[in-house]
């Protein structure tokens, strides 16, 4: 357990006093202190200033120490008159305030520029998928389900936009309570997350990977907050309850979102082995957790897919990925041995020679998919594709990864960064949804200003994922050397943002740039949250 031992201080007359004493609870004390339930440094006093406090009895018997100087004078004696206390007091505050006001505003704006949001085919066919309560099952299905619960309050996608953006903004403006004092860095900061388009644009645009970012985002936050509130047990175990809903949500938004799971159970157990608790015990809580949190994505999953209809989506993605890659393999090398479609399909592998390659593309997998559904390949059982996709990897190990690298590559480094839909702007989709929805095809005068915003950081680095990764690399290193608790919570999160990203080298059959989004925003919210307070010493919060 963590004690502090703290100094107040104050003035009685031209005589100044002062009070030292210890708890475990730090604010509780003081705000029973000030109160005038607990001890006074003088009946006659009144309230006191904490001077000075240090934390004791933490890991390997480290010391956290931090002065509040918000009651001093500039010649280091005690304020005296309420009057300079509250200019004080107004002063310090000024960075949280103004910062409050940038993301509040840019909040505002952005819904009010973009409300009821940006829909692309895909958003159109699981906003009638959510009204019907039918699902293809070609997109995870919590997405509909979530638009069409919003579609059921608010015709069409206000709501659902309104509430998946809040979950961005709101997250990130809670860190301004989660420091003593904010620092005037965060103020350009704020101002520069909220002008790029990633708050501006993509916080409207009704796509599973945005809903996966801003979830995932403010799970890893609740996380940091429980962290910082870790000795109060009812606190933290709601904040820790918040976490693993929200994280669990990004699980359900993205079929590779479960990696951020285990780097949160991972960053739990590692706070609370810093805060007393043995490693069995520690380890045992964040894994029965983690179990906790995989049965009950596994329990939402199953509800969902009693509503949906048609082929596993599993098995059907996992089929355009086996028969886009074989293509991609033909593509590098025709006269590419396959004996098991050669032994069972002839006339697909004929024709896969012949056109397959030819239309196969590292940066797309639209023209062969579309393709595909005019082949033989309707009528090719999945085993005998797995096989000849699992037998040529096998086999050729070489050309498969250098196949995935230059895919791979076009996600990272695209040539032309327009061919990965950076962004999408009105509202567009299958006529059939459209007119069952009552939609009409949107580009109105609002949408040509968005338009022309984002149009302008196109071939910019705002729309590259590189030098998001490279600051985010930069805040990881940042905040493993200063390693206070909430610390701990943005790395995992940095560190699992990673590897999600090193998953699409494997399953990868576009290059579209919202796929990755959840890199940019990880960023930009470590970023913020360390110029919150940017000093590298360890400090009580």
């Amino acid at each position: 357990m963590c004690r502090y031992v703290y100094v107040l201080g104050n003035r009685d007359g031209r005589a100044y006093r002062t009070y030292v004493g210890w708890t475990t609870d730090l604010n509780c004390r003081l705000e029973r202190r000030n109160s005038r339930s607990g001890a006074k440094i003088d009946s006659r006093s009144g309230l006191g200033l904490c001077l000075y406090a240090e934390r004791y009895g933490g890991p390997h018997g480290q010391c956290l120490r931090y002065v509040v100087s918000d009651g001093l004078t500039d010649d280091g004696s005690l304020m005296s008159t309420p009057g300079r206390n509250l200019i004080r007091l107004a002063v310090s505050r000024a960075p949280a305030f103004c910062t409050v006001l940038v993301l509040a505003s840019g909040f505002a704006f952005a819904m009010a520029m973009n409300l009821p949001g940006h829909l692309s085919y895909d958003s159109v066919v699981q906003l009638l998928e959510g009204r019907i309560g039918l699902y293809h099952g070609w997109h995870p299905a919590v997405m509909s389900w979530l638009l069409g619960l919003g579609d059921a309050v608010w015709r069409g996608t206000s709501l659902f936009v309104l509430l998946d953006a809040s979950l961005l903004f709101g997250a990130m403006l809670s860190l301004i309570w989660a420091v003593p004092k904010v620092s005037w860095f965060a103020l350009p900061v704020a101002l520069g997350c909220v002008l790029l388009p990633q708050f501006q644009l993509y916080q409207a645009i009704v796509w599973k990977d945005v809903l996966f970012a801003n979830a995932a985002v403010a799970g890893f936050i609740a996380l940091a907050h429980a962290a910082a509130r870790w000795p109060v047990p009812r606190l933290r175990t709601i904040l820790l309850a918040i976490s693993w809903g929200f994280l669990s949500l990004s699980a359900l938004s993205r079929q590779n979102g479960v990696i951020l799971l285990p780097f949160a159970a991972f960053a739990m157990a590692w706070i609370a082995r810093r805060h007393g608790a043995s490693i069995v015990h520690a380890f045992t809580s964040a894994g029965g957790t983690l179990v906790l949190s995989c049965a009950a994505i596994a329990v939402v999953s199953l509800a969902l897919s009693a509503r949906t209809v048609g082929y596993s989506a599993p098995s059907r993605q996992m089929r355009l990925l086996e028969f886009y890659d074989l293509n991609g393999a033909l593509a590098a090398d025709p006269k590419l041995a396959l004996p098991e479609l050669q032994r069972s399909q002839p006339k697909l592998l004929g024709l896969m020679r012949h056109d397959g390659r030819r239309l196969y593309s590292p940066a797309r997998s639209d023209y062969l998919a579309l393709w595909m559904l005019r082949t033989p390949l309707a009528g090719t059982s999945s085993v005998s594709l797995h096989n000849a996709w699992g037998q040529f990897i096998a086999a050729n190990p070489g050309l498969y990864v250098r196949d995935r690298a230059q895919i791979f590559r076009w996600l990272l480094f695209p040539r032309d960064i327009r061919a990965c839909v950076p962004y999408v702007i009105g509202v567009d989709g299958p006529s059939f949804a459209m007119r069952v929805l009552g939609l009409r095809a949107r580009y109105s005068e609002h949408d040509e200003w968005m338009d022309d915003y984002a149009g302008m950081f196109v071939g910019t680095p705002v729309f590259s994922h590189v030098p998001f990764l490279l600051i985010g690399g930069a805040a990881l290193a940042f905040l493993l050397i200063r390693r206070r608790d909430a610390d701990l919570a943005f790395a995992s999160m940095l560190c699992s943002v990673a590897l999600f990203t090193l998953s699409f080298f494997v399953i990868s059959i576009a290059c579209d740039y919202r796929y990755l989004y959840v890199v940019d925003v990880s960023a930009l919210i470590a970023i913020f949250y360390i110029a919150l307070d940017p000093r590298l010493e360890h400090r009580v919060a």
